[in-house]
């Protein structure tokens, strides 16, 4: 099984890294650089796991991560949240949306990979 990831970020430095390496772990990547475009690509291309930061143009990841958890079609995908902030209260803002991890910036590769392959684990 090939699973599929959506990288949602408009930072294009953040967003070359992260699609390299989900490509190099043989994910499916697709890259949506706003939270209205995040909202289009979940539907069309349902992916099994959103990286999704905090802080984006037209819609913050918030209301993304909110809107997809009232999809009942989508609402079972893993969610990353990604932020240059990692207070508390964003964070427990994110565990209340239903966020299943969350990831400040900036952030070890190593250390995210572990946490997407916790969420998406191989199939054997």
């Amino acid at each position: 099984m090939i699973w599929r990831v959506l990288i949602a970020d408009d930072e294009p430095n953040i967003v070359a890294s992260l699609e390299f390496l989900m490509r190099r772990s043989d994910y499916d990547v697709r890259v949506a650089r706003d939270g209205e475009e995040a909202l289009r690509l979940a539907e069309t291309f349902r992916p099994d796991l959103v990286l999704l930061d905090v802080m984006m143009p037209v819609r913050s990841g918030f209301d993304v991560c909110q809107k997809l958890r009232e999809n009942v079609a989508l609402r079972d995908m893993k969610i990353v949240m990604l932020t240059a902030k990692g207070r508390d209260t964003e964070k427990n803002r994110g565990a209340d949306l239903g966020v299943n991890a969350y990831v400040t910036k900036p952030f070890s590769t190593k250390d995210l990979m572990n946490t997407v392959r916790g969420l998406l684990p191989r199939s054997e």
